[in-house]
C-alpha cells in the first residue's frame, strides 16, 4: 500500500486493497473483501461494506455508508451522509442477504448530501444527484435529477456546470465549452 495513509482510528480489516494514495480519517470502517482503488478518500465516520469496490479517484464524504452490492466507479463524488440501501423490503426478523440488488455509480456521478439511492438503480456516468433527493429508478448520464421521487429536471456536463435547457437540441457548455447532443431524456457528449 505505497502512500496510503490510514487514520489511527480507523479500522481496516485483513484482504482489504487500498491503492496508492488513498486516505482513510477518523473512525472508517472498511471491511474485509472490499478494494479501494487510486487516490479515494474516505472521510469520517465512513462504513465499506464487504466486497464493495471503489474505482480510482473517488471521494466519500463524512458519514457514508457503502453497502455489499454498491459498485462506485473512477472519478465519482458522494456527499456528506448520503444513503445507500441493498434490500427493497427489508425486516429485522426476515433474512434476504440473498435478496442483495446491485447498485452501480457511474464514473464521474456525483451524489448530494443526504440523497438516498434505493438499491437496484444505476447512476449514470456524470450524473448529478441533487441534495436531498430519493433515486428510485436509474438516473441516465449527465442527467441532473432532484426531488422525491427524484426527478429529471435537466442535465450537467462532465466539469459539473449545468447546460442550457432544451428536448432536442446541440448544446455547449457555459463553462468549458464541450458540446453535448441532448435528445429528451438522454444526453452525450457530441461526436460520441
Amino acid at each position: 500500500m505505497t502512500d496510503v495513509y490510514v487514520h489511527p482510528s480507523a479500522i481496516v480489516d485483513d484482504d482489504v486493497v487500498l491503492g496508492p494514495g488513498t486516505k482513510v480519517w477518523h473512525f472508517v470502517h472498511v471491511s474485509s473483501g472490499a478494494r479501494i482503488g487510486a487516490r479515494c478518500a474516505l472521510g469520517q465516520n465512513v462504513f465499506v461494506a464487504r466486497g464493495v469496490r471503489l474505482g480510482d479517484n473517488v471521494r466519500v464524504q463524512n458519514n457514508v455508508s457503502i453497502y455489499e452490492g454498491v459498485e462506485v466507479e473512477d472519478d465519482a463524488f458522494l456527499g456528506p451522509s448520503c444513503v445507500f440501501t441493498n434490500v427493497v423490503n427489508p425486516r429485522s426478523f426476515v433474512q434476504r442477504k440473498n435478496e442483495y440488488r446491485p447498485t452501480r455509480v457511474g464514473r464521474g456521478a456525483s451524489v448530494g448530501a443526504n440523497a438516498t439511492i434505493v438499491c437496484g438503480h444505476d447512476l449514470g456516468a456524470y450524473s448529478f444527484v441533487g441534495a436531498g433527493a430519493v433515486v428510485t429508478k436509474d438516473v441516465p448520464a449527465h442527467a441532473l435529477v432532484v426531488g422525491n421521487p427524484a426527478r429529471l429536471i435537466g442535465f450537467m456536463c462532465r466539469c459539473g456546470t449545468r447546460l442550457p435547457k432544451g428536448d432536442r437540441q446541440s448544446v455547449a457548455c457555459p463553462a468549458c465549452g464541450e458540446g453535448y447532443e441532448i435528445d429528451g431524456h438522454s444526453c452525450t457528449r457530441a461526436g460520441t
